[in-house]
């Protein structure tokens, strides 16, 4: 599925289900406005992506331990047996294994061919597939990661939004003559203070889920970017005896 499609899809069903949500809301929560279910859909997105990028990357892991495989892969490469390396690839299906596999199809494909390369022509064209394939899985892996950190930053805008709206009452409610409309002014308070609430909850959210999912990215990389160099090496060890 395309992704402007999903994050449509994702907001149509979220905002019907926010609909839905406030209508069973208490009273005290309802008097935020008409700001208040658009709170509840962009929580409810927040929630589909992170719950989305949580069951995306347990499957870029593969099958099994990571470190295992990286060993179990460095052992073959070691005694040569490189179509037992990329069967362990086919075997761990993650987003290491797809990196590792097109190196390691590159340098098999080269050797079959009998070309005259220099070690280092050979090492540097399997560099090179590795870096396209990297190019090709990581915005997998980030994919959302926009969504959830536009989705913070908005919440709070749309926070703030409700509670200028709702001072704007309160005030409205204090400039009357004689004795001020309590309750309007306590309206006023309280829908400022129920979308600051709704604003803060959304941006926390989104942050803290941005952060936790860009540090666990980052750090997928880098033990992919430390098998690759690991792989290369050993290779043009190799190539060079």
């Amino acid at each position: 599925m395309k992704q402007g499609l999903f994050i449509t899809i994702v907001m149509v069903v979220a905002f019907a289900i926010a609909l839905v949500i406030f209508q069973f809301l208490p009273d005290y929560i309802k008097a935020g406005g008409i700001l208040v279910p658009i709170l509840i859909m962009m929580i409810l997105m927040l929630l589909t992506f992170i719950i989305e990028r949580l069951f995306a990357l347990n499957k870029a892991k593969g099958k099994g331990s990571l470190t295992a495989f990286y060993r179990k892969v460095q052992q073959e490469i070691k005694a040569g047996n490189i179509d037992a390396a990329i069967s362990a690839c086919d075997k761990q299906r993650g987003t290491s294994a797809s990196v590792l596999r097109a190196g390691l199809e590159k340098y098999k494909l080269l050797k079959a061919s009998g070309s005259h390369l220099s070690a280092k022509e050979t090492m540097d064209e399997m560099q090179h597939s590795i870096e396209e394939s990297m190019m090709l899985e990581v915005p997998l892996l980030e994919r959302n990661l926009v969504g959830i950190s536009t989705l913070a930053s908005i919440g709070v805008l749309v926070g703030l939004l409700g509670t200028t709206l709702g001072m704007i009452k309160a005030f409205k409610a204090l400039a009357k003559s004689g004795a001020p409309d309590a309750i309007a002014l306590s309206l006023g308070i309280s829908e400022a203070l129920i979308n600051t609430a709704g604003g803060l909850i959304t941006a926390i959210l989104g942050i803290v889920a941005f952060n936790y999912f860009s540090t666990r990215i980052d750090n997928f990389t880098y033990m992919i970017d430390e098998a690759t160099y690991s792989m290369v090496t050993t290779l043009s060890e190799k190539e060079i005896k």
